[in-house]
């Protein structure tokens, strides 16, 4: 049977990202056989592109590891483009997924409350670029205590040690965009001279 190009990819990519699922879980070929009921050749077959996917070998497989099936093959979703926001409380901050597919690049929406003033630098691996929509967002940098008003950005290394925040006098509403691997965004934002927050 003849595929097009997107679908022919698509298979390609099932094997690698089935693999990559199962070590991200840190499950063994021999542990997701006796689950699933499929043997070990057959997993590795599949997982190494020998093997052709189908419904029957990746049902089992999307319940052994509780994900959608779309997730496991990566299917495009079709329809309805919305992205269904699902807010999330973390750390006190309420943040917005703001993409649908895995990937070297995240975006979220955050509102960080008034009370998150006071800096707790930390450090991790990737990048960031950050967008103000609202409110006064304090950032700091090593040799940087800045203040950011609506409409301003910034972009740092996050092994840097880093914090950001409100300055106190409200909440502050922010778009990040996140690079696990120090991806960095194409935009390139530039600097303003430094302000120091208001005490």
């Amino acid at each position: 049977m003849d595929h097009s190009p997107a679908i022919t990819r698509a298979l390609a990519e099932v094997g690698p990202r089935l693999q990559r699922l199962r070590t991200q879980r840190g499950v063994t070929l021999a542990a997701l056989a006796e689950s699933t009921g499929i043997s070990k050749s057959t997993l590795s077959r599949l997982e190494s592109g020998q093997r052709r996917p189908s419904l029957e070998l990746l049902l089992p497989i999307a319940q052994a590891h509780q994900v959608p099936l779309d997730e496991m093959i990566g299917a495009p979703e079709v329809g309805d483009p919305r992205i269904r926001l699902t807010p999330q409380s973390v750390n006190g901050n309420i943040v917005l997924p703001l993409t649908r597919q895995p990937g070297p690049l995240q975006t979220f929406k955050m509102v960080l409350p008034a009370t998150r003033s006071t800096p707790e630098p930390c450090t991790h691996e990737g990048y960031e670029w950050l967008y103000v929509l609202s409110g006064r967002l304090r950032l700091t940098l090593p040799g940087h205590d800045l203040v950011l008003k609506a409409g301003e950005a910034a972009e740092f290394d996050t092994r840097l040690p880093h914090w950001f925040g409100s300055t106190g006098d409200g909440p502050v509403e922010i778009l990040s965009l996140f690079g696990r691997q120090g991806e960095r965004v194409h935009v390139r934002a530039r600097t303003r001279p430094l302000d120091k927050p208001d005490h």
